[in-house]
């Protein structure tokens, strides 16, 4: 049966790399698709749809605005209860305890503990016909991508860019986190952090191109408390070497992941990893992200818990 899905494209732009996937899913399943771009201008369709799909709220804020009375299917990659989850998280949250409404949670603990109605675990996945080994020659040693928002996480940055001076180095995020970065730092530490900006992407295939670029990418995971963040999925789909900080659902690749437990492993990660092979690491979690984390296969998993 082929389904007519009404998709929202977020503002923010984590969510919207987030969101495409799953719409890319809905087309690879056979369904029909029609985006809403929350950034640009449009009109509400009047066409009958039978779901709304969003990213945190936006789904269901676009529903009850609009006065269309559908069902929702709403992808969480933040904790609900917080402003994180986006606009209106205050406001729409109890909508989450009536019927229509179907929920997707990327954390495994904050999955189990939810109380929310028609409210399910599912893990963060990629369309892999986009996040693929592109076979480009490697520009950067190490790579991050996302905010420096944090005192740690801008610190612990300096410092790899400090104890690595012969290594490049590329990170990647909105000009407004690039200025917030450099306006907490001393004039010589500016330097660093110029050198490494990149710029913004907020396009799914730069980001593959970058990932391919790199012969590294390091994760800080920030929200939830086991889960795996969307660019775990980008990295490995692209057969990039990702080292990751420590956390429970690193299980989903068989803990075949470099975790590191410090600053300073980190470091010594990055060492080892740039000087040693590791093809059988992105070879086996490459083969893991193509059979169960892909887009197509996930979003006939989330329609099947809702379709029975």
């Amino acid at each position: 049966m082929s389904l007519k899905i009404l998709g929202i494209l977020p503002h923010s732009i984590g969510g919207r790399l987030t969101i495409s996937s799953i719409f890319d899913g809905f087309f690879q399943n056979g369904h029909e698709v029609k985006i809403v771009d929350l950034l640009n201008d449009f009109s509400v369709p009047d066409k009958c749809f039978d779901f709304i799909v969003g990213y945190g709220f936006s789904a269901i804020k676009f529903n009850i605005e609009n006065n269309l009375k559908l069902n929702t299917i709403n992808y969480f990659s933040d904790v609900i209860e917080t402003s994180a989850a986006g606009s209106g998280y205050d406001l729409y949250r109890e909508s989450l305890y009536e019927d229509g409404n179907y929920s997707f949670y990327w954390d495994r603990e904050l999955a189990k503990k939810a109380d929310y109605k028609n409210l399910f675990y599912m893990p963060h996945f990629v369309n892999t016909d986009i996040y693929k080994n592109l076979n480009l020659e490697k520009e950067y040693d190490v790579m991050f991508a996302g905010r420096l928002d944090t005192d740690y996480r801008l610190n612990s940055f300096l410092s790899l860019l400090k104890s690595l001076p012969n290594n490049s180095f590329a990170w990647f995020a909105i000009e407004k986190h690039f200025k917030d970065a450099i306006s907490r730092v001393s004039e010589k530490d500016k330097i660093l952090i110029k050198n490494a900006y990149r710029g913004f992407i907020d396009n799914e295939k730069d980001m593959a191109i970058a990932l391919n670029k790199s012969k590294i990418v390091i994760n800080f995971n920030s929200q939830g408390i086991s889960s795996l963040n969307y660019r775990t999925f980008q990295t490995l789909a692209c057969q990039t070497l990702l080292i990751s900080d420590e956390r429970d659902e690193l299980d989903l690749f068989n803990n075949i992941i470099p975790m590191y437990k410090s600053l300073d492993d980190l470091k010594v990660k990055i060492k080892f990893y740039l000087n040693n092979d590791n093809f059988q690491v992105t070879k086996k979690c490459y083969e893991i992200i193509t059979s169960k984390y892909n887009s197509k296969a996930c979003v006939k998993e989330m329609l099947e818990k809702i379709i029975n």
